[in-house]
């Protein structure tokens, strides 16, 4: 499950990431945002017509056959198992799938981290509506997976995150064995390296998160380090 993520990382950090340009006029408002909640713009890297650029897009997929953008939900989320098998999300797994740049994601109220505190990639699908009229909306979901052992006592699922260095194969459109190459891929990611903050106590000093392990075993506490969560109430 992945409900709410966040991207404070700088843009001079960021932009080496991406590797290409940011929309226009992006870089110049860009803003930390702290909780991206569905149906807000989230920034997306995609491939199209064979170049890798980014892209703003609405979180909460509108399938390109869609009659009414305003009609039934729009799912922020796409179970990794069965994506080549649902309407919504054939045609964008094998010709639509996208990266989302994010450096925490938050599950019940807790916030997932890497140590290093290093941007990462969501692993998503993305779409095109058009309307009658030639309006367009592009929108996008995040990919879901089971939880490892940090995540597992909070929720079942987790968002699948992309490893370094595999940007072009996951942009990439592909078929057939293409995408089957693709599968390790949805199974899951190692916690070691990645931390767990618990939500902080109302107290008079200053709002505090104790820093949970990530041992592959759930429930293994590494140490009592503490860590503002001032921006994720």
């Amino acid at each position: 499950m992945c409900g709410r993520f966040s991207l404070t990382t700088a843009i001079d950090r960021l932009l080496p990431r991406l590797g290409t340009s940011l929309p226009e006029g992006l870089l110049e408002h860009y803003a930390p945002r702290q909780r991206i909640a569905p149906g807000e713009p989230v920034l997306v890297l995609r491939q199209e017509h064979g170049r890798i650029g980014t892209a703003l897009m609405l979180w909460g997929l509108l399938p390109e056959w869609s009659r009414d953008p305003l009609a039934g939900p729009r799912p922020f989320n796409a179970r990794s198992e069965t994506v080549a098998e649902k309407a919504s999300f054939r045609g964008p797994w094998r010709h639509r799938r996208c990266l989302l740049p994010s450096d925490g994601f938050l599950e019940k109220g807790r916030l997932i981290r890497r140590r290093d505190r290093a941007p990462f990639w969501l692993a998503g699908l993305w779409d095109r509506w058009i309307g009658p009229e030639g309006s367009e909306v592009e929108s996008c979901c995040v990919l879901t997976t089971a939880a490892n052992g940090l995540i597992r006592p909070l929720h079942d699922r987790m968002p699948v995150i992309l490893p370094d260095g595999l940007e072009q194969a996951w942009l990439a459109p592909a078929d057939g064995p293409q995408l089957r190459a693709l599968q390790p891929l949805l199974e899951g990611w190692d916690p070691v390296g990645w931390e767990l903050l618990e939500p902080a106590v109302r107290r008079d000093h200053p709002r505090r998160a104790r820093s949970v392990g990530t041992q592959s075993a759930p429930g293994e506490v590494a140490g009592p380090g503490a860590a503002q969560l001032d921006l994720f109430g």
